[in-house]
């Protein structure tokens, strides 16, 4: 089995965003929606389905430990905890989702 935590890690370290996300979620479709609507940098985007993986409670276990919260979507710009579902539709419409994406070179 991966660790859990090392692997995480080494995602946040080496991507610029990063999604922890269920396929069957509502707010998942709701966070993919506005971060699919940008024109990403190859490479800059790792979207990780953990739905039917041996290790999704151990990851979300982790995501817990990071964020306060265990719940999916957990979405992450360079490293940072940018929030669930909500929160990044919400920054969409404000246009910090773009800001952000544009900082850390990802759009």
């Amino acid at each position: 089995m991966v660790d859990v935590k090392n692997w995480i890690n080494g995602l946040l370290a080496s991507k610029k965003v990063l999604v922890i996300s269920k396929s069957y979620c509502p707010f998942c479709h709701k966070a993919k929606a506005a971060i699919e609507s940008f024109n990403f940098v190859p490479g800059a985007l790792e979207w990780i389905e953990i739905d039917g993986r041996d290790d999704m409670n151990a990851i979300q276990d982790y995501m817990a430990e990071l964020t306060g919260g265990r719940t999916v979507p957990r979405v992450f710009i360079n490293g940072e905890f940018l929030g669930g579902g909500d929160d990044t539709a919400a920054a969409k419409s404000s246009g910090l989702l773009e800001k952000k994406l544009a900082e850390v070179g990802a759009i």
